[in-house]
């Protein structure tokens, strides 16, 4: 099990990693990431492909809601787990609209 400082880098290496393409840009979005064997996640803003405002606790308020197991996003961010993969197998779970989904994707 990954810790929440392991946790919080995963995510700021995945913004990171979105940041990278021309749609980034133009996504500015509540963003929150459960993580179910921690039972705690982490809430943030996401824009311009970085996250800003990083906060522990799970915002079930916010627009994009990620949810997977700790050492899940530690494997995304690590190589070791394919996005696409880990999406269609239920291992890492994404709630948005469809306009931000399609977004997503193109940002990844």
């Amino acid at each position: 099990m990954a810790t929440m400082d392991q946790c919080r880098h995963a995510l700021e290496l995945l913004a990171a990693k979105m940041g990278g393409g021309d749609k980034a840009p133009s996504l500015d979005r509540s963003l929150s990431c459960y993580l179910t064997d921690l039972d705690n996640g982490f809430h943030a803003r996401l824009a311009g492909g970085e996250l800003h405002g990083i906060a522990e606790g799970h915002d079930p308020k916010a627009k994009i809601k990620l949810t997977s197991t700790s050492d899940d996003l530690v494997a995304l961010t690590d190589g070791k787990l394919g996005f696409a993969s880990a999406w269609a197998t239920g291992r890492v779970k994404i709630d948005a609209s469809v306009f931000d989904l399609l977004k997503l994707r193109s940002m990844l």
